[in-house]
């Protein structure tokens, strides 16, 4: 087991060096897994870390057709090993056979998703590095194949530390020097309760066009992280009215190092009908705070500075607000500067926040 998991963990690395981005690499990665762990059929999708949120997802054959589906079985019904609980679980990965003590007819997603669909047992890892979730990976076996097994699990918890670094690296990659703002109009689209397009401007439909090629969809089906910010706002329909809202929406890197937020929200209608708006807009300034301030490796309190720096505080009021000294938020400063490459605010404002979007405030 240690040998094969060595073997495997010098392969993602070859992987790492040989493919030039997410989608190139998990089609590898997942083409690769398969010489060590059999499996029917699988699934990785990147995440949000701070949304949770689908930002884009691998789906090999078989699964692009349940999709949809399995959305629905993760954010509007009760199951096992929803990914927003194993995201916190001491071990990442568990199995749908482990769950349910063998019973796999104990799982709703199974009765209505997996078995009309030929498959039986299912392992989901979070991909977790950093202290932040990167992505998830899911394989499945065939309706009469064999469960997952305690030593495939705890190859792919082993695993996945590596899988989550590389997903990392692409999520954070610095853009180039010379990267200007994205200068795009918001883009606008309307979907019933059961996510059909209702209406849609121009825009939207040129980042839907743009989406739907990167997960390689017929036009009709809706990219994932569309999906995932219209089933995160259903669900908030449906929540107690004491239950915290979480945002239904995520923050997309583009490969020309631009962000893009997309977020979905209800819709009121006099007809009493559901409905959602999805809009599509380059990333303001506190959607890209957290994914920059990580890519440079600030720390907590560096990221709280950067924050306030970005509103235009003085280090008077910075040091009022964070209850600190003037010469601590110095200190801090100093840090930042370093990390960053640049010597003056102005010129770390630039670096981390207006070369990347429009000119748009927070």
């Amino acid at each position: 087991m240690s040998q094969s998991l060595e073997t495997f963990k010098k392969e993602l690395e070859r992987l790492e060096r040989r493919t030039s981005s997410s989608h190139e690499y998990r089609e590898a990665m997942i083409s690769r897994l398969k010489d060590w762990i059999p499996f029917e059929a699988a699934c990785c999708t990147t995440v949000d870390p701070y949304t949770l949120l689908s930002t884009g997802a691998i789906a090999g054959e078989g699964i692009e057709a349940i999709h949809a589906r399995l959305f629905e079985y993760e954010y509007l019904h009760e199951d096992f090993n929803k990914y927003d609980d194993l995201v916190h679980q001491l071990v990442p990965v568990a199995t749908l056979s482990g769950a349910t003590e063998g019973e796999l007819e104990r799982s709703g997603r199974y009765l209505a998703v997996l078995q009309p669909a030929g498959l039986g047992d299912e392992i989901r890892v979070a991909l977790l590095g950093g202290g932040a979730c990167w992505g998830y990976l899911t394989l499945f076996r065939a309706a009469k194949g064999s469960f997952f097994q305690a030593d495939e699990e705890a190859f792919l918890a082993a695993v996945a530390p590596w899988i989550a670094r590389t997903l990392r690296g692409y999520t954070l990659s610095t853009p180039p020097e010379d990267i200007q703002g994205l200068q795009e109009e918001i883009g606008i689209l309307v979907l019933s309760h059961e996510l059909n397009p209702l209406a849609s401007n121009g825009q939207a439909r040129k980042w839907l066009d743009m989406l739907g090629e990167w997960e390689q969809l017929e036009p009709e089906i809706l990219p994932s992280p569309v999906r995932a910010v219209c089933s995160r706002a259903l669900a908030e329909l449906s929540a107690a009215e004491d239950h915290q809202p979480s945002k239904a929406k995520i923050c997309l890197r583009l490969p020309s190092g631009h962000y893009l937020a997309i977020a979905a929200s209800k819709l009121d209608e006099s007809s009493g009908r559901i409905q959602l708006a999805v809009t599509f807009e380059p990333a303001r300034t506190a959607d890209i705070l957290p994914l920059i301030a990580e890519s440079y490796g600030l720390s907590s309190r560096e990221k709280e500075i950067v924050e306030q720096i970005s509103k235009g505080l003085s280090t008077k009021e910075l040091a009022h607000n964070l209850h600190i000294s003037a010469y601590t938020v110095q200190d801090h400063l100093k840090s930042i500067f370093i990390k960053t490459g640049v010597t003056s605010r102005r010129e770390l404002i630039w670096r981390l926040f207006s070369r990347y979007s429009s000119n748009k405030k927070a």
